[in-house]
């Protein structure tokens, strides 16, 4: 199989779907790579390095697109390469589709195979290609959270982890999945105080046990949201329904609440944000401000990190990149059901229920694909 490994193109997007280590694996399986031009720099990985792993430097994404049997990206393709997607082309990325109508449109009217990195999921239910960049986000939340609570980002001036004679700032996590309990565990760290909000008792009773005296685990309700809102200085939202659209847990009359230069991180915003006044914003443009409320909305979090990031992507990614190159989609499916929820459209048609729901689209179950 040709696969073709693309530059991203969404604003300071610096990782790459693939390292040269893990193009060593794809040639040593009897794979052609072919990697955009400069598509590893950002990540410190210069073409030279791919050339030694055995990869072919091509100089434009038509040209990927035009020679490769599977591409691989880190975001989901951009307007630009719509049109460049090929009939029964495999596209394996994160796609997020629950959250970008046109891209889903764009995607059935290819024809292609899309297989989305968030939604291949294990038998316990664990998202193996999202956890990755999902414990890069969640420390990385506490981390800007941290940043713009500075006055001089408009934030209202307070350190998080306090200092002697001073009380430390208020944390509130809501959801305590893997962004969670990194973004607990580095709030908690650097010495504040954190609530980490779940809907699962043996979730919390799990969370109970493992984190530290300073994070208390909390049932998560409306009523108990807006309770410590009014004490949060920082909220990091990070819930998350697989494959389909993030809930809406705070409104914008629940802003009212919070001490002006408080900060919300919406970590969710790839699927859509899990607060009503959220917005996609990029690195260039990380906050904005609602009702005297800091937001940070960027939907590439891990992009800020690409050579961490690019490393453990490649790390997660590549075991099913060789599946699906060595025995095509459909086998590889039919062999590993992981890969299976990942299928998310396929020939034109809706495999992914979550996104059919999200768009009133028809859904077509995957079996009936795979047969």
């Amino acid at each position: 199989m040709i696969v073709g490994i693309l530059k991203e193109i969404k604003v300071l997007e610096n990782r790459v779907a693939m390292t040269p280590a893990g193009v060593e694996v794809m040639v040593g399986n009897n794979h052609e790579v072919l990697v955009e031009n400069n598509a590893g720099v950002g990540s410190g990985f210069p073409n030279e390095e791919y050339i030694a792993a055995g990869a072919k430097i091509v100089e434009t994404p038509a040209e990927i697109y035009q020679r490769s049997d599977m591409v691989m990206h880190v975001k989901e393709p951009q307007p630009s390469e719509y049109e460049l997607i090929r009939d029964g082309q495999i596209v394996f990325t994160y796609l997020h589709l629950a959250a970008d109508e046109p891209q889903t449109h764009a995607l059935m009217q290819a024809n292609s195979i899309n297989i989305a990195y968030e939604t291949i999921q294990k038998a316990d239910g664990s998202l193996p290609l999202l956890t990755p960049m999902s414990e890069v986000a969640g420390r990385m939340a506490t981390l800007q959270g941290a940043t713009h609570l500075a006055m001089p980002h408009g934030g209202r001036g307070v350190l998080l982890g306090g200092v002697p004679g001073v009380e430390p700032a208020t944390v509130m996590v809501i959801g305590g999945g893997i962004v969670g309990i990194n973004a607990a565990k580095m709030a908690c760290g650097l010495g504040a105080k954190v609530y980490l909000l779940d809907t699962n008792l043996d979730r919390l009773r799990h969370l109970s046990d493992i984190m530290p005296a300073n994070c208390i685990p909390v049932m998560s309700s409306k009523p108990k949201i807006r309770e410590l809102m009014a004490e949060a200085d920082l909220v990091i939202g990070a819930v998350l329904i697989p494959g389909a659209k993030a809930p809406k847990l705070i409104t914008r009359d629940m802003l009212q609440v919070m001490k002006k230069g408080s900060v919300l991180v919406d970590v969710a915003i790839d699927q859509g944000g899990c607060f009503e006044t959220s917005k996609a914003t990029t690195h260039a443009e990380p906050t904005y401000e609602v009702d005297g409320i800091i937001h940070y909305c960027v939907a590439n979090m891990p992009g800020a990190y690409a050579k961490t990031s690019t490393l453990a992507l490649t790390n997660a990614t590549l075991p099913y990149a060789v599946q699906i190159a060595n025995k095509g989609w459909k086998k590889a499916c039919q062999d590993n059901a992981e890969i299976v929820p990942g299928l998310n459209v396929v020939n034109g048609k809706v495999t992914c229920k979550a996104v059919a729901e999200a768009f009133n689209l028809d859904y077509t179950p995957v079996e009936e694909i795979l047969g």
